[in-house]
């Protein structure tokens, strides 16, 4: 009988222990009091009591507030959000030392600088236009910044695109998908988008052989059409070279704008330079016409008042070749004359055998 109650006994007791521990863990769940929450973040348009504070048990779905803009925080005394909760039945909240709660409502936001590049993105090369970094956008409405909910969370990308070369025009679709499988949201846009290079552009009127100073340059982007299909020439490459013609202020440089500088001026006082091998003579002359490194001009001597024309070498130098005359050739007849002069000499001219 002894052996049949022991094993009972021990039963209850383990019953009684698995019991005792769940009343507890009951008893923990109860006494877990609602906390308030000082930043609260939501998706909808509706603010609940679960949002708003922890524990909320069976009153978490509540609903107590409209939602902010999207996008946007509004803030409430916490004292306001507590007297909201008990009209709820919703009592011993924990405040702690929170003043205020702060409510986000999240969105997606699409700026338009967003906005310009998706649509830069999708006329890159399209119809003879360059890189879409290059691309200047302009919008027939003034784009804004725009908020959507924030299931909204794909990537904004073109749908549609059509774009006109000759007058520039374009009209774009683009699309926003959803995470909540939600049809899509579509944005329609129209405008010109025209191609732009980064150019130098004169600062001040520049006439003709007159040579650029860096002063005289400064670095704006050009729509590409100005330059007429050249190529824009370079700071590096303008500094130092001259006009081939008049050139106004506000003027985009193309690279066949510009010259080598004249080392020679018409009218100049310049050094004649004759030379060949072994002969190197100056004298004085007077250039005839402008010529920059390389190129043939016309220069009167001023010693022999002769016009001589000659390659400019360097600022104020012509350089003249001097044609010298390759000796005659000797022929076999030549080298035979001597031989039949020496046979009709006289015989008394004739020397002696000693």
């Amino acid at each position: 009988m002894t052996r049949t109650v022991r094993p009972f006994l021990l039963a209850a007791a383990l019953l009684a222990s698995t019991a005792l521990s769940a009343l507890a863990g009951e008893a923990d769940d109860q006494i877990k009091a609602p906390v308030l929450r000082s930043t609260v973040n939501v998706t909808g348009d509706i603010v609940r009591v679960g949002d708003l504070i922890d524990n909320a048990g069976v009153a978490a779905n509540i609903a107590v507030y409209r939602a902010p803009d999207l996008g946007t925080t509004g803030v409430l005394p916490a004292a306001q959000v507590i007297a909201t909760l008990r009209t709820h039945q919703v009592i011993g909240v924990e405040v702690r030392d929170i003043k205020e709660v702060a409510v986000t409502r999240l969105a997606r936001a699409v700026d338009a600088k967003e906005i310009s590049t998706t649509v830069a993105q999708a006329l890159d090369h399209r119809n003879g236009l360059g890189d879409a970094a290059n691309l200047s956008i302009s919008f027939d409405q003034p784009v804004q910044d725009l908020k959507f909910e924030a299931s909204t969370s794909g990537t904004l990308a073109p749908t549609s695109v059509r774009f006109d070369p000759r007058s520039g025009r374009f009209d774009i679709t683009l699309e926003l998908g959803h995470a909540n499988g939600a049809s899509p949201t579509k944005l329609r846009y129209t405008g010109t988008a025209i191609e732009t290079v980064e150019a130098v552009v004169l600062t001040r009127n520049i006439d003709r052989n007159e040579m650029i100073r860096s002063g005289d340059l400064q670095t704006e982007r050009r729509p590409r059409a100005e330059l007429g299909g050249g190529d824009p020439a370079t700071r590096e490459l303008a500094v130092g070279m001259q006009m081939r013609r008049p050139a106004r202020a506000g003027q985009a440089l193309k690279t066949t704008d510009l010259a080598k500088p004249d080392l020679v001026q018409r009218d100049q006082a310049v050094t004649l330079i004759f030379q060949t091998a072994g002969i190197y003579l100056t004298t004085r002359g007077k250039a005839l016409e402008s010529g920059t490194e390389g190129d043939v001009v016309s220069v009167l001597n001023l010693q022999s008042k002769r016009t001589v024309t000659g390659r400019v070498s360097g600022r104020g130098q012509v350089s003249v070749d001097i044609a010298v005359a390759k000796p005659a050739q000797t022929s076999e007849a030549d080298i035979a004359a001597p031989v039949a002069v020496a046979s009709r000499l006289p015989t008394s001219a004739t020397p002696k055998a000693e």
